[in-house]
Protein backbone atom coordinates (compact mmCIF):
# COMPACT_ATOMS: atom_id res chain seq x y z
CA UNK A 1 0.00 0.00 0.00
CA UNK A 2 1.33 3.32 -1.12
CA UNK A 3 1.66 6.06 1.83
CA UNK A 4 -0.63 8.86 1.67
CA UNK A 5 0.91 11.99 -0.89
CA UNK A 6 -0.37 14.70 1.97
CA UNK A 7 3.07 16.74 2.99
CA UNK A 8 3.67 20.14 3.88
CA UNK A 9 3.35 21.41 7.90
CA UNK A 10 -0.65 21.29 7.25
CA UNK A 11 -0.16 17.21 6.58
CA UNK A 12 2.76 17.46 9.74
CA UNK A 13 0.31 19.19 11.99
CA UNK A 14 -2.61 16.50 11.07
CA UNK A 15 -0.43 13.71 11.64
CA UNK A 16 1.17 15.31 14.65
CA UNK A 17 -1.75 16.27 16.70
CA UNK A 18 -4.65 13.62 15.10
CA UNK A 19 -2.69 10.60 14.68
CA UNK A 20 -0.15 11.63 17.45
CA UNK A 21 -0.11 13.54 20.38
CA UNK A 22 1.12 16.70 19.85
CA UNK A 23 4.58 18.11 18.79
CA UNK A 24 6.33 21.11 19.79
CA UNK A 25 7.70 21.54 16.11
CA UNK A 26 6.49 20.44 12.68
CA UNK A 27 9.14 20.97 10.49
CA UNK A 28 10.95 17.92 11.09
CA UNK A 29 7.89 15.78 10.37
CA UNK A 30 6.80 18.47 6.96
CA UNK A 31 8.77 16.39 4.52
CA UNK A 32 6.95 12.77 4.68
CA UNK A 33 4.54 13.29 7.85
CA UNK A 34 2.61 10.00 6.58
CA UNK A 35 6.16 8.03 6.59
CA UNK A 36 6.83 9.00 10.26
CA UNK A 37 3.84 7.11 11.18
CA UNK A 38 4.24 4.21 9.40
CA UNK A 39 8.05 3.97 11.02
CA UNK A 40 6.50 3.77 14.32
CA UNK A 41 3.93 0.88 13.35
CA UNK A 42 5.92 -2.17 15.62
CA UNK A 43 5.46 -3.09 19.24
CA UNK A 44 4.92 -1.07 22.30
CA UNK A 45 7.95 0.82 23.93
CA UNK A 46 8.56 -0.05 27.68
CA UNK A 47 7.43 2.00 29.91
CA UNK A 48 9.59 4.88 31.66
CA UNK A 49 8.99 4.37 35.73
CA UNK A 50 10.59 2.96 38.33
CA UNK A 51 9.36 -0.12 40.80
CA UNK A 52 6.28 -0.82 37.85
CA UNK A 53 4.34 -4.29 39.44
CA UNK A 54 3.94 -7.22 37.03
CA UNK A 55 0.56 -9.41 37.31
CA UNK A 56 2.21 -11.52 39.94
CA UNK A 57 3.48 -8.98 42.00
CA UNK A 58 0.27 -7.00 41.82
CA UNK A 59 -1.34 -10.48 43.22
CA UNK A 60 0.94 -10.97 45.70
CA UNK A 61 0.32 -7.41 46.87
CA UNK A 62 -3.55 -8.11 47.14
CA UNK A 63 -3.01 -11.36 48.73
CA UNK A 64 -0.57 -9.90 51.72
CA UNK A 65 -3.83 -6.97 52.43
CA UNK A 66 -6.23 -9.52 52.38
CA UNK A 67 -3.77 -11.69 54.52
CA UNK A 68 -2.90 -8.30 56.76
CA UNK A 69 -6.68 -8.20 57.03
CA UNK A 70 -7.53 -11.48 58.63
CA UNK A 71 -4.76 -11.03 61.27
CA UNK A 72 -5.95 -7.67 62.67
CA UNK A 73 -9.84 -8.94 62.20
CA UNK A 74 -9.95 -10.96 65.76
CA UNK A 75 -7.80 -7.99 67.57
CA UNK A 76 -10.03 -5.83 66.18
CA UNK A 77 -13.23 -7.35 66.97
CA UNK A 78 -12.48 -8.31 71.03
CA UNK A 79 -11.41 -4.36 71.03
CA UNK A 80 -14.88 -3.13 69.68
CA UNK A 81 -12.44 -1.83 66.57
CA UNK A 82 -10.65 0.38 69.04
CA UNK A 83 -7.14 -1.73 68.69
CA UNK A 84 -4.48 -1.78 66.27
CA UNK A 85 -4.89 0.45 62.98
CA UNK A 86 -7.62 2.95 63.18
CA UNK A 87 -8.30 3.40 60.03
CA UNK A 88 -10.82 2.19 57.56
CA UNK A 89 -10.38 -0.76 55.80
CA UNK A 90 -10.97 1.14 52.55
CA UNK A 91 -8.26 3.70 53.73
CA UNK A 92 -5.58 0.85 54.56
CA UNK A 93 -6.70 -0.73 51.07
CA UNK A 94 -6.06 2.64 49.40
CA UNK A 95 -2.87 3.11 50.91
CA UNK A 96 -1.61 -0.31 50.79
CA UNK A 97 -1.72 -0.12 46.86
CA UNK A 98 -0.69 3.92 46.67
CA UNK A 99 2.41 2.84 45.22
CA UNK A 100 1.83 0.74 42.86
CA UNK A 101 -1.42 2.49 41.33
CA UNK A 102 0.60 5.90 41.37
CA UNK A 103 3.69 4.49 39.37
CA UNK A 104 1.47 2.73 36.68
CA UNK A 105 -0.38 5.86 36.10
CA UNK A 106 2.91 8.11 36.01
CA UNK A 107 4.43 5.62 33.94
CA UNK A 108 1.02 5.39 31.12
CA UNK A 109 0.97 9.61 31.36
CA UNK A 110 4.74 9.82 31.06
CA UNK A 111 5.75 7.27 28.63
CA UNK A 112 2.93 9.11 25.89
CA UNK A 113 4.53 12.35 26.64
CA UNK A 114 7.50 11.72 26.69
CA UNK A 115 7.80 9.45 23.60
CA UNK A 116 9.50 9.52 20.16
CA UNK A 117 6.58 6.98 18.85
CA UNK A 118 3.35 8.46 20.07
CA UNK A 119 1.47 7.17 16.87
CA UNK A 120 2.40 4.00 18.79
CA UNK A 121 1.53 5.25 22.35
CA UNK A 122 -2.13 6.58 20.84
CA UNK A 123 -2.72 3.20 19.64
CA UNK A 124 -1.80 1.50 23.00
CA UNK A 125 -4.23 4.18 24.52
CA UNK A 126 -6.73 3.06 22.16
CA UNK A 127 -6.34 -0.40 22.38
CA UNK A 128 -6.19 -0.58 26.21
CA UNK A 129 -9.47 1.28 26.34
CA UNK A 130 -11.06 -1.34 24.10
CA UNK A 131 -9.74 -4.11 26.26
CA UNK A 132 -10.76 -2.08 29.88
CA UNK A 133 -9.27 -3.12 32.88
CA UNK A 134 -10.35 -0.44 35.44
CA UNK A 135 -8.94 0.12 39.21
CA UNK A 136 -12.20 1.15 39.93
CA UNK A 137 -12.79 -2.03 40.85
CA UNK A 138 -11.15 -2.77 43.72
CA UNK A 139 -9.99 -6.49 43.51
CA UNK A 140 -8.21 -5.09 40.18
CA UNK A 141 -6.61 -2.43 42.34
CA UNK A 142 -2.25 -2.96 41.51
CA UNK A 143 -3.01 -5.23 38.12
CA UNK A 144 -4.24 -2.12 35.31
CA UNK A 145 -0.62 -1.34 34.74
CA UNK A 146 0.32 -4.65 34.15
CA UNK A 147 -2.56 -5.56 31.88
CA UNK A 148 -1.23 -2.65 29.53
CA UNK A 149 1.86 -3.54 29.66
CA UNK A 150 1.68 -7.37 29.28
CA UNK A 151 -1.23 -7.87 27.70
CA UNK A 152 -1.69 -4.78 24.92
CA UNK A 153 1.83 -3.61 24.37
CA UNK A 154 3.90 -6.35 23.18
CA UNK A 155 0.50 -7.03 20.66
CA UNK A 156 0.38 -3.51 19.13
CA UNK A 157 1.25 -4.57 15.59
CA UNK A 158 0.63 -8.20 15.38
CA UNK A 159 -2.81 -10.01 14.57
CA UNK A 160 -6.02 -8.88 16.36
CA UNK A 161 -6.27 -12.32 17.26
CA UNK A 162 -3.58 -12.40 18.98
CA UNK A 163 -4.11 -9.01 20.98
CA UNK A 164 -7.65 -10.82 21.67
CA UNK A 165 -6.44 -13.95 23.62
CA UNK A 166 -3.82 -11.86 25.44
CA UNK A 167 -6.25 -9.41 26.43
CA UNK A 168 -8.98 -12.03 27.81
CA UNK A 169 -6.80 -14.98 28.99
CA UNK A 170 -4.36 -11.83 31.16
CA UNK A 171 -5.04 -12.51 34.56
CA UNK A 172 -6.22 -8.88 35.22
CA UNK A 173 -9.42 -9.23 32.83
CA UNK A 174 -10.30 -12.54 34.63
CA UNK A 175 -10.04 -10.66 37.85
CA UNK A 176 -11.99 -7.88 36.59
CA UNK A 177 -15.12 -9.39 35.30
CA UNK A 178 -15.08 -12.34 37.68
CA UNK A 179 -13.94 -15.20 35.76
CA UNK A 180 -11.85 -16.15 38.67
CA UNK A 181 -14.66 -17.59 40.76
CA UNK A 182 -16.93 -18.70 37.51
CA UNK A 183 -17.65 -22.54 37.74
CA UNK A 184 -19.79 -24.70 35.93
CA UNK A 185 -22.55 -26.51 37.40
CA UNK A 186 -21.65 -29.87 36.48
CA UNK A 187 -18.13 -29.37 37.22
CA UNK A 188 -15.83 -31.30 39.55
CA UNK A 189 -15.34 -28.89 42.00
CA UNK A 190 -18.86 -28.43 41.91
CA UNK A 191 -20.26 -31.58 42.06
CA UNK A 192 -17.44 -32.20 45.42
CA UNK A 193 -19.18 -29.24 46.95
CA UNK A 194 -22.57 -31.38 46.58
CA UNK A 195 -20.97 -34.08 48.19
CA UNK A 196 -19.23 -31.66 50.63
CA UNK A 197 -16.00 -33.00 50.55
CA UNK A 198 -14.65 -29.07 49.42
CA UNK A 199 -15.70 -27.10 52.35
CA UNK A 200 -13.24 -26.37 54.42
CA UNK A 201 -12.38 -22.77 55.87
CA UNK A 202 -10.09 -22.12 52.87
CA UNK A 203 -12.15 -23.15 50.00
CA UNK A 204 -12.42 -20.99 47.24
CA UNK A 205 -15.10 -19.30 46.04
CA UNK A 206 -17.91 -20.11 43.86
CA UNK A 207 -20.43 -18.20 41.96
CA UNK A 208 -21.88 -20.48 39.76
CA UNK A 209 -21.82 -19.69 36.18
CA UNK A 210 -20.97 -16.05 35.70
CA UNK A 211 -21.44 -14.57 32.31
CA UNK A 212 -19.59 -11.42 32.26
CA UNK A 213 -16.73 -12.08 30.76
CA UNK A 214 -18.43 -13.85 28.20
CA UNK A 215 -20.88 -10.78 27.64
CA UNK A 216 -18.07 -8.30 27.24
CA UNK A 217 -16.15 -10.60 24.56
CA UNK A 218 -19.37 -10.74 22.49
CA UNK A 219 -20.50 -7.10 22.98
CA UNK A 220 -17.39 -4.62 23.43
CA UNK A 221 -14.30 -6.65 22.64
CA UNK A 222 -15.69 -8.27 19.20
CA UNK A 223 -19.09 -8.38 17.89
CA UNK A 224 -20.54 -5.40 19.29
CA UNK A 225 -23.94 -5.53 20.40
CA UNK A 226 -25.80 -3.61 17.70
CA UNK A 227 -24.47 -6.18 15.31
CA UNK A 228 -26.91 -8.72 16.47
CA UNK A 229 -24.24 -11.28 15.70
CA UNK A 230 -24.94 -13.57 18.57
CA UNK A 231 -27.78 -14.61 21.05
CA UNK A 232 -27.71 -15.23 25.04
CA UNK A 233 -27.64 -18.48 24.25
CA UNK A 234 -24.02 -17.96 22.71
CA UNK A 235 -23.43 -15.36 25.86
CA UNK A 236 -24.00 -18.34 28.26
CA UNK A 237 -22.25 -21.10 26.09
CA UNK A 238 -18.64 -18.65 26.23
CA UNK A 239 -19.25 -18.46 29.43
CA UNK A 240 -19.03 -22.75 29.95
CA UNK A 241 -16.05 -22.56 27.85
CA UNK A 242 -14.24 -19.87 30.00
CA UNK A 243 -14.90 -21.59 32.97
CA UNK A 244 -11.76 -23.17 34.22
CA UNK A 245 -9.76 -20.31 33.43
CA UNK A 246 -8.40 -18.54 36.24
CA UNK A 247 -5.35 -17.20 37.62
CA UNK A 248 -3.06 -19.08 39.64
CA UNK A 249 -3.10 -17.95 43.28
CA UNK A 250 0.40 -16.61 44.88
CA UNK A 251 1.63 -18.97 47.06
CA UNK A 252 4.47 -16.99 49.72
CA UNK A 253 7.58 -18.76 50.12
CA UNK A 254 6.96 -21.52 46.88
CA UNK A 255 5.89 -19.60 44.37
CA UNK A 256 7.88 -16.67 42.81
CA UNK A 257 5.90 -14.28 41.35
CA UNK A 258 6.47 -14.14 37.84
CA UNK A 259 5.28 -17.54 38.05
CA UNK A 260 2.22 -16.04 38.73
CA UNK A 261 -0.26 -16.18 35.47
CA UNK A 262 -3.19 -17.79 34.15
CA UNK A 263 -3.85 -21.14 34.04
CA UNK A 264 -6.62 -23.56 33.11
CA UNK A 265 -7.70 -25.33 35.94
CA UNK A 266 -10.23 -28.33 34.96
CA UNK A 267 -11.48 -29.09 37.85
CA UNK A 268 -13.54 -25.72 37.29
CA UNK A 269 -14.80 -26.43 33.97
CA UNK A 270 -18.07 -27.33 32.32
CA UNK A 271 -17.69 -30.86 30.96
CA UNK A 272 -19.20 -31.53 27.23
CA UNK A 273 -19.59 -29.38 24.33
CA UNK A 274 -20.80 -26.38 23.86
CA UNK A 275 -22.00 -24.49 20.84
CA UNK A 276 -20.94 -20.94 20.11
CA UNK A 277 -22.36 -18.85 16.67
CA UNK A 278 -23.43 -22.12 15.80
CA UNK A 279 -20.27 -24.48 15.46
CA UNK A 280 -19.86 -27.10 18.17
CA UNK A 281 -16.84 -27.21 20.70
CA UNK A 282 -15.23 -30.24 22.87
CA UNK A 283 -14.87 -29.45 26.29
CA UNK A 284 -11.28 -28.52 27.16
CA UNK A 285 -8.67 -25.64 27.02
CA UNK A 286 -8.42 -25.22 23.16
CA UNK A 287 -12.06 -24.15 23.07
CA UNK A 288 -11.40 -20.46 23.91
CA UNK A 289 -8.64 -20.28 21.46
CA UNK A 290 -11.09 -21.67 19.28
CA UNK A 291 -13.83 -19.13 19.51
CA UNK A 292 -11.29 -16.34 19.75
CA UNK A 293 -10.23 -17.45 16.74
CA UNK A 294 -13.79 -17.41 14.76
CA UNK A 295 -14.86 -14.21 16.84
CA UNK A 296 -11.41 -12.83 15.26
CA UNK A 297 -12.44 -13.25 11.39
CA UNK A 298 -16.24 -12.56 11.93
CA UNK A 299 -17.31 -9.79 9.90
CA UNK A 300 -18.83 -7.97 12.42
CA UNK A 301 -15.74 -7.87 14.67
CA UNK A 302 -14.26 -6.29 12.09
CA UNK A 303 -17.11 -3.18 11.02
CA UNK A 304 -17.51 -3.17 14.77
CA UNK A 305 -13.73 -2.24 15.77
CA UNK A 306 -13.09 -1.09 12.30
CA UNK A 307 -15.42 1.86 13.61
CA UNK A 308 -14.11 2.61 16.82
CA UNK A 309 -10.94 2.85 15.49
CA UNK A 310 -11.49 5.28 12.75
CA UNK A 311 -14.27 7.00 15.34
CA UNK A 312 -11.29 7.48 17.52
CA UNK A 313 -8.89 9.01 15.19
CA UNK A 314 -10.56 10.45 12.50
CA UNK A 315 -14.45 11.60 13.33
CA UNK A 316 -17.03 10.74 16.06
CA UNK A 317 -19.54 10.11 13.18
CA UNK A 318 -16.32 8.16 10.82
CA UNK A 319 -17.00 8.52 7.30
CA UNK A 320 -18.61 5.67 5.91
CA UNK A 321 -16.24 4.51 3.03
CA UNK A 322 -13.27 5.02 5.67
CA UNK A 323 -14.98 2.19 7.52
CA UNK A 324 -15.40 -0.37 4.32
CA UNK A 325 -12.24 0.33 3.87
CA UNK A 326 -10.39 -0.57 6.93
CA UNK A 327 -13.20 -3.57 7.13
CA UNK A 328 -12.08 -4.65 3.71
CA UNK A 329 -8.10 -4.83 4.61
CA UNK A 330 -9.90 -6.47 8.01
CA UNK A 331 -11.26 -9.18 5.88
CA UNK A 332 -8.39 -9.48 3.42
CA UNK A 333 -5.62 -9.95 6.15
CA UNK A 334 -7.54 -11.82 8.73
CA UNK A 335 -7.35 -9.00 11.02
CA UNK A 336 -3.32 -8.08 10.75
CA UNK A 337 -3.33 -4.78 12.79
CA UNK A 338 0.24 -3.43 11.02
CA UNK A 339 -1.90 -3.57 7.79
CA UNK A 340 -5.18 -2.12 9.24
CA UNK A 341 -3.15 1.36 10.40
CA UNK A 342 -2.04 1.37 7.11
CA UNK A 343 -4.76 1.58 5.51
CA UNK A 344 -6.14 4.25 7.98
CA UNK A 345 -3.35 6.27 7.35
CA UNK A 346 -3.47 6.03 3.47
CA UNK A 347 -7.14 7.47 3.76
CA UNK A 348 -7.64 10.44 1.84
CA UNK A 349 -10.24 10.74 4.73
CA UNK A 350 -8.04 11.05 7.69
CA UNK A 351 -5.93 13.86 6.17
CA UNK A 352 -8.63 16.25 6.14
CA UNK A 353 -7.18 19.75 7.70
CA UNK A 354 -10.19 20.68 9.68
CA UNK A 355 -9.95 19.39 13.45
CA UNK A 356 -12.75 16.74 14.14
CA UNK A 357 -11.93 15.47 17.19
CA UNK A 358 -11.65 17.34 20.93
CA UNK A 359 -9.47 16.06 22.78
CA UNK A 360 -10.33 13.71 26.15
CA UNK A 361 -8.65 15.04 29.38
CA UNK A 362 -5.81 12.58 29.26
CA UNK A 363 -4.77 13.97 25.33
CA UNK A 364 -5.39 17.06 26.29
CA UNK A 365 -3.17 16.89 29.61
CA UNK A 366 -0.36 14.98 27.20
CA UNK A 367 -0.31 17.10 24.40
CA UNK A 368 -0.16 20.01 26.53
CA UNK A 369 2.96 18.58 28.11
CA UNK A 370 4.43 17.29 24.76
CA UNK A 371 4.55 20.84 22.59
CA UNK A 372 5.47 22.60 26.10
CA UNK A 373 8.57 20.45 26.50
CA UNK A 374 7.73 19.36 29.84
CA UNK A 375 7.89 15.11 29.48
CA UNK A 376 7.41 13.06 31.64
CA UNK A 377 7.89 15.94 34.34
CA UNK A 378 4.46 16.98 34.10
CA UNK A 379 3.68 13.80 36.36
CA UNK A 380 6.60 14.03 38.68
CA UNK A 381 4.45 15.59 41.71
CA UNK A 382 0.84 14.90 40.82
CA UNK A 383 0.97 11.67 39.03
CA UNK A 384 -1.96 12.01 36.90
CA UNK A 385 -0.96 16.18 36.28
CA UNK A 386 -4.36 17.03 37.60
CA UNK A 387 -6.34 14.50 34.79
CA UNK A 388 -8.65 13.51 37.70
CA UNK A 389 -9.73 16.80 38.04
CA UNK A 390 -10.69 17.23 34.33
CA UNK A 391 -13.10 13.91 34.84
CA UNK A 392 -10.65 11.26 33.37
CA UNK A 393 -8.87 9.22 36.21
CA UNK A 394 -6.56 7.36 34.41
CA UNK A 395 -6.75 3.52 34.53
CA UNK A 396 -9.55 3.81 36.31
CA UNK A 397 -12.88 3.72 33.83
CA UNK A 398 -16.35 4.04 35.03
CA UNK A 399 -17.01 0.73 33.40
CA UNK A 400 -16.00 -1.83 31.14
CA UNK A 401 -16.94 0.23 28.23
CA UNK A 402 -13.92 2.07 28.91
CA UNK A 403 -13.92 5.94 28.40
CA UNK A 404 -15.71 7.40 25.95
CA UNK A 405 -14.88 8.80 22.51
CA UNK A 406 -17.65 11.17 21.71
CA UNK A 407 -17.19 15.18 22.15
CA UNK A 408 -20.63 15.74 23.64
CA UNK A 409 -19.19 13.17 26.93
CA UNK A 410 -16.80 15.83 27.85
CA UNK A 411 -18.36 19.20 26.52
CA UNK A 412 -20.54 20.05 29.65
CA UNK A 413 -19.87 23.08 31.57
CA UNK A 414 -18.51 21.89 34.77
CA UNK A 415 -15.92 19.84 32.01
CA UNK A 416 -15.15 22.86 30.16
CA UNK A 417 -14.55 25.01 33.19
CA UNK A 418 -12.39 22.68 34.43
CA UNK A 419 -10.36 23.06 31.39
CA UNK A 420 -9.99 27.10 31.83
CA UNK A 421 -9.32 26.49 35.26
CA UNK A 422 -6.12 23.92 34.60
CA UNK A 423 -4.79 25.48 31.73
CA UNK A 424 -4.66 28.77 33.67
CA UNK A 425 -2.66 27.02 36.72
CA UNK A 426 -0.35 25.29 34.17
CA UNK A 427 -0.14 29.04 32.27
CA UNK A 428 0.79 30.49 35.20
CA UNK A 429 3.22 28.43 36.49
CA UNK A 430 4.89 28.28 32.70
CA UNK A 431 3.63 31.12 31.17
CA UNK A 432 6.89 33.45 31.86
CA UNK A 433 9.17 31.23 30.65
CA UNK A 434 7.81 29.95 27.47
CA UNK A 435 7.10 32.14 24.44
CA UNK A 436 2.87 30.83 23.65
CA UNK A 437 3.11 32.87 20.12
CA UNK A 438 6.31 30.99 18.65
CA UNK A 439 5.19 27.85 20.41
CA UNK A 440 1.30 28.26 18.69
CA UNK A 441 3.36 28.63 15.10
CA UNK A 442 5.36 26.08 15.74
CA UNK A 443 3.03 23.57 17.13
CA UNK A 444 0.01 23.86 15.24
CA UNK A 445 1.43 25.74 12.22
CA UNK A 446 -1.28 26.67 9.17
CA UNK A 447 -3.84 25.02 12.00
CA UNK A 448 -3.59 28.09 14.07
CA UNK A 449 -6.48 30.27 12.89
CA UNK A 450 -6.01 34.30 12.28
CA UNK A 451 -7.95 34.50 15.25
CA UNK A 452 -6.56 32.40 17.97
CA UNK A 453 -3.19 34.12 16.85
CA UNK A 454 -4.15 37.60 17.06
CA UNK A 455 -5.57 37.04 20.68
CA UNK A 456 -2.46 34.85 21.53
CA UNK A 457 -0.65 38.16 20.40
CA UNK A 458 -2.99 40.53 22.15
CA UNK A 459 -2.10 39.09 25.53
CA UNK A 460 -1.54 41.31 28.03
CA UNK A 461 1.58 39.17 29.51
CA UNK A 462 3.12 35.07 29.21
CA UNK A 463 0.73 33.86 30.92
CA UNK A 464 -2.32 35.02 29.14
CA UNK A 465 -1.09 34.21 26.01
CA UNK A 466 -0.38 30.68 27.47
CA UNK A 467 -3.46 30.06 28.24
CA UNK A 468 -5.48 31.48 25.74
CA UNK A 469 -3.08 28.92 23.30
CA UNK A 470 -4.01 26.33 25.09
CA UNK A 471 -7.86 26.52 25.24
CA UNK A 472 -7.96 27.84 21.98
CA UNK A 473 -10.70 25.56 19.77
CA UNK A 474 -7.01 24.79 17.24
CA UNK A 475 -5.60 23.33 20.54
CA UNK A 476 -8.21 21.97 22.51
CA UNK A 477 -9.32 19.42 18.99
CA UNK A 478 -7.25 17.60 16.71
Amino acid sequence: MSRNPATGLTAAAVAAHRFGLGEPALQPLAGDPAGWLLSQIGPGDAQRGEQLASLGEGLRSYARFLRAQRELAPAQAASGGQAGDARSTEQRFVEHFRQIVQSDVRAHLGTAAASRRPFAERLAMFWANHFTVSTAKASVRGLAGSFEREAIRPHLAGSFETLLRSAVTHGAMIRYLDNEQSAGPNSRLVQNRARRRDLGPNAPRISGLNENLAREVLELHTLGVASHAYTQADVTALAAVLTGWRVAVPDFGRMAADEVATRFDPLWHEPGPKTVLGRRREEGPQALQEVLHDLARHPATARFVSTKLARHFVADDPPPELVDSLVATWLRTEGDLPSLYRALVAAPQAWEPQPAKLKTPVEFVVSTARVLGVGEQAFTRVPDGGIGTLGQRPLAAPSPAGWPDRAEEWLGPDAVWKRMEWATRVADRLGRTLDARAVARASLGPLLGDDSLQQIERAADGPQALALLLLSPEFQRR
